[in-house]
């Protein structure tokens, strides 16, 4: 009965913080399916990241907030209908409703099938801006879990390396713990600028922090094989 009582209040403050949070009553006003669209919007504002005319790639998207964002971004005049000046493409395990302008693409990132199905998608053409908000189902085993964090993370870098303009950027959700300094290690051999972001909109409790990096470094070939 304790541990029944005591969960019921941590729901229950779970739910106060978040009924009350500014940034969950100015998405509900301003029409976005969660607060994370914030989080993307500071980064962008801070980096200068999105422009009319890009191709985005945007990784782990359900429910669709940073679709959302994207989209009134590539907008004329910033709505969330009509015309759009750019391309967004989409991708998630799970479904989401559809988000006029942008394609999306239900699949697991992982397998080989649903990253045909979205270089299919691009068409070709090279991202200008990837952004990931992909995360794993949590177990609550630190080591498993970042090991999940860090293999997303990893194909959406292997992403980037075959479908990114060489002076575009990648944005990636990542958690601060073990295996944190391996990623920040592994973004700064393959992008030349790299900075660690979190924004006002990330929960100050959350350990979750955002890693940008920008303009590709050339790949250094590997050593011949003397033939």
């Amino acid at each position: 009965m304790k541990v029944k009582t005591k969960s019921k209040k941590v729901n229950k403050a779970w739910l106060n913080d978040h009924i009350n949070d500014p940034y969950v009553k100015m998405a509900t006003k301003e029409g976005y399916r969660a607060r994370a669209a914030y989080k993307l919007k500071e980064i962008d504002e801070v980096l200068g990241l999105i422009r009319p005319g890009h191709l985005v790639v945007d990784l782990g998207s359900a429910p669709g907030a940073w679709s959302q964002y994207l989209r009134r971004r590539l907008s004329p005049d910033g709505a969330a209908v009509g015309a759009l000046n750019g391309t967004i493409v989409a991708l998630d395990l799970l479904p989401m409703e559809p988000i006029e302008g942008v394609q999306f693409i239900q699949g697991d990132f992982r397998e080989a099938d649903v990253l045909a199905q979205l270089e299919a998608a691009v068409a070709g053409r090279q991202a200008d801006v990837v952004v990931s908000d992909m995360a794993p189902n949590l177990s609550g085993i630190d080591s498993v879990d970042s090991a999940r964090v860090a293999l997303l993370i990893e194909l959406a870098v292997e992403f980037c390396q075959g479908h990114l303009k060489p002076h575009g950027a990648l944005v990636v959700k990542v958690f601060h713990g073990s295996g944190y300094s391996q990623l920040v290690k592994m973004f700064k051999e393959t992008f030349k600028v790299v900075k660690p972001i979190k924004p006002k909109a990330s929960r100050d409790r959350s350990s979750e922090t955002f890693l940008v990096g920008i303009g590709l470094k050339e790949l250094t070939p590997g050593p011949s094989d003397g033939s």
